[in-house]
């Protein structure tokens, strides 16, 4: 039995499936929205990616009453200042159309070196219990194609290349991806303070594989 409830505060069903495998060998039971249909949207005003974390995770514990973890993350490009930014999920407009997205994204970078091409996932997830706050970044590095590679992963996944592996983020397994990922990081990391804060037990997917007896 778990030995805490937690909120995803997110409806967008690929998030919320990657959090989960970060943190399924947790000591806890993990919700998401959909388990409270009436709980409503959050506008995602704020500035920065942690300004969008909070405000989606106070929402969430205040209409549901259950500690609340919410996440806010996107690309940031060094040839576009930055962008796309807290942008990243609207950055052609409509929210979550990775393809009008990923079609904007390489019509901007059309003619830019590939030393040119920098740039980095970034996250930061935000918890909120009714009597604190904490907040944990996860980065990671990469170059921006300009091709589409691979059919995995979501988002900008397949124009986001990894250097040290020679392939996209849509070209790795969803394991490999939470290993190293911009979300991955910060998951673990926030599962750490869970870990500590509120006494429970945490093992990342590395230690459970780790863990786990081999035939012999």
């Amino acid at each position: 039995m778990a030995g805490k409830t937690f909120l995803l505060a997110t409806r967008n069903i690929h998030k919320a499936a990657e959090i989960r495998q970060i943190l399924y060998h947790g000591d806890w039971e993990l919700l998401s929205l959909d388990a409270f249909p009436d709980a409503s949207e959050v506008e995602e005003i704020g500035a920065t990616f942690l300004e969008n974390a909070l405000l989606k995770a106070r929402a969430a514990f205040q209409e549901t009453g259950v500690i609340a973890i919410a996440d806010d993350s996107g690309l940031e490009v060094d040839s576009l200042q930055g962008a796309p930014g807290v942008r990243s999920s609207r950055f052609a407009g409509e929210s979550g159309d990775y393809r009008k997205n990923n079609e904007k994204l390489l019509r901007l970078m059309e003619g830019v070196p590939t030393e040119r091409r920098t740039g980095r996932f970034r996250c930061v997830v935000a918890l909120v219990d009714g009597e604190e706050e904490h907040s944990e970044e996860g980065v990671c590095e990469g170059i921006i194609l300009d091709v589409l590679r691979g059919g995995g992963g979501f988002g900008y996944d397949p124009v986001f290349w990894l250097p040290h592996l020679n392939r996209t983020f849509a070209e790795i397994s969803p394991e490999e991806k939470n290993r190293i990922s911009h979300r991955g990081i910060a998951f673990r990391r926030i599962a750490r303070w869970m870990e500590a804060h509120y006494g429970l037990n945490y093992q990342s997917t590395d230690e459970h594989i780790r863990g786990v007896a081999q035939p012999g």
